[in-house]
C-alpha cells in the first residue's frame, strides 16, 4: 500500500509505503495533493466522547469499541482510556470491560496499549480535587493498585497520584518499580513532596496548571515545583479553555519541547450539541458552542470537550508554533509513554492520518485514518 500526502514541516510531497502493517519506506512524492500526512495522534487521557462515558459504572466492551472507532475518526490512533476517581468496584468494572474489549476486538487491542487511572489517590480538598467526586477520594493503597492490575491483566499503564502523604510516595515507588508511569496531579502537595515523588519514580504531571487551587502562594507552590523538576514531563490541555495563551507559552518554554506533550482530557459530552448534560465527572455540566465544558453559572471547568485534533490546531494558534512542532507534542512525545507510538519512521506501525489544516483553523480536518496500514476511517 502507498499513502501519499504533504509533509507538515516542508509542505512537500511524501509517499509512505506500507508492508505487513508497518512503514516500509518514506520517499519524496510529486503527486502529494492538498492533504497533509502524519503519524496518528496519541492521547494519554480520554474519559469518553460523544455520549460514550468510561466512568458511569456501566462500561461494556462494545462501548469501548464504539469509543475507539470514534477516536480513530478524530485522528487519535492510540489512546489510554482514563478511569477517574470512583469506588473500587466501578474502577474494577471499567478495567474488566477494557480488558475484554482488547481481547474481543483487534481494533481496540492495537489502539489501546493500556489504561490511565486518574485518582482516587488525590487531594481531598476543593480546588485541587477538581471535579472528582469527594466521596471516593481515598488514601493511596498499594494493595488496591495490585487488585487493579490483577483484574486488568496488567493493563494499568499510567496512574495519577497526589504525593501529599507518605503512603502516596510509597505507592509511587511501588508502581514505578513495576514499570507503570506515575503522574503527579490534582495535588496541593508541597514543593518538597513534589520532588520526593520525582525521586520515587514519578515522570509526568497530569494536565499541569489545572486540578489546582484557584488561589496559590506566589512561591513556592506545586506548579512552580513541577515546572522546575526536569524529571517530570508536563501534559497540557491545549484546548484554549484550560490554559490561557500566555500560560501555555510560558509552560512550554519552562519545560522545553522534549518534556511537554498535549492531552485532550475529553469527556462524554465532547462532540455533542451545546447544552446541559449530566456526566460522571462534574455532574450537571454545560457545553458551550466554543467547546468549553463547565459547571453552569460558575467559572469552573468540568473536564474537556475537544479532541486532541482540536488541541493541536488551537495550540498552534495560541503559541504561534508551526504545525509540525505542535504535532510532535501529540504524536512522538506522548508516544514515548506508550511503547514508542506516534513515530513516522521505517519499521514503525503504519498508524497514520491524512488531514487538512490552514492557519486559523480550530481543528484538524480529518480525511483518512489508517491503523497498521489498514484504512479504518475516511471522510
Amino acid at each position: 500500500m502507498r499513502i501519499v500526502g504533504r509533509d507538515p514541516q516542508t509542505g512537500t510531497g511524501r509517499a509512505i509505503e506500507v508492508e505487513n502493517g508497518r512503514i516500509a519506506s518514506l520517499e519524496a512524492a510529486t503527486e502529494a495533493g492538498p492533504h497533509f500526512v502524519s503519524a496518528g495522534l496519541v492521547d494519554l487521557q480520554v474519559n469518553g466522547y460523544s455520549h460514550y462515558d468510561l466512568n458511569d459504572g456501566a462500561l461494556t466492551s462494545e462501548r469501548v469499541l464504539a469509543l475507539t472507532e470514534t477516536m480513530l475518526s478524530l485522528g487519535t490512533t492510540s489512546y489510554l482510556p482514563t478511569l477517574v476517581t470512583n469506588s473500587e468496584a466501578n474502577i474494577v468494572n471499567g478495567l474488566r470491560a477494557i480488558r475484554e474489549a482488547r481481547e474481543q476486538f483487534r481494533k481496540v487491542a492495537h489502539a489501546v496499549p493500556g489504561v490511565h487511572v486518574e485518582g482516587p489517590f488525590i487531594s481531598p480538598n476543593d480546588g485541587p480535587r477538581g471535579a472528582h467526586p469527594s466521596q471516593h477520594v481515598r488514601e493511596a493503597d498499594i494493595a488496591e493498585f495490585e487488585r487493579w492490575q490483577e483484574v486488568s491483566g496488567g493493563l494499568v499503564h499510567m496512574i495519577t497520584v497526589s504525593p501529599h502523604t507518605d503512603k502516596a510516595i510509597e505507592l509511587i515507588r511501588h508502581a514505578a518499580g513495576k514499570g507503570v508511569h506515575v503522574a503527579i496531579g490534582h495535588t496541593d502537595a508541597t514543593s518538597e513532596q513534589i520532588h520526593a515523588a520525582s525521586a520515587a519514580g514519578a515522570t509526568l504531571s497530569t494536565h499541569l496548571g489545572n486540578g489546582a487551587a484557584a488561589m496559590l502562594p506566589r512561591h513556592p507552590n506545586a506548579i512552580w515545583a513541577q515546572l522546575a523538576d526536569d524529571r517530570l514531563t508536563a501534559t497540557l490541555i491545549g484546548d484554549s479553555h484550560h490554559l490561557p495563551s500566555d500560560t501555555l507559552v510560558a509552560m512550554l518554554r519552562a519545560k522545553g519541547h522534549q518534556r511537554s506533550l498535549l492531552v485532550s482530557d475529553v469527556a462524554a459530552p465532547g462532540g455533542l450539541e451545546p447544552g446541559i448534560y449530566h456526566q460522571t465527572i462534574g455532574g450537571r455540566v454545560q457545553l458551550w458552542p466554543n467547546g468549553r465544558l463547565g459547571t453552569p453559572g460558575t467559572p469552573y471547568l468540568a473536564g474537556a470537550a475537544l479532541p486532541l485534533s482540536a488541541c493541536v490546531a488551537r495550540t498552534t494558534g495560541m503559541t504561534g508554533q508551526p504545525l509540525h512542532t505542535v504535532l510532535e507534542l501529540a504524536t512522538i512525545n506522548p508516544g514515548r509513554f506508550v511503547g514508542g507510538r506516534g513515530q513516522l519512521a521505517v519499521g514503525e506501525p503504519a498508524d497514520l492520518i491524512v488531514f487538512d489544516w490552514a492557519a486559523g483553523d480550530e481543528t484538524l480536518g480529518m480525511v483518512e485514518t489508517y491503523q497498521q496500514g489498514e484504512l479504518v476511517w475516511a471522510r
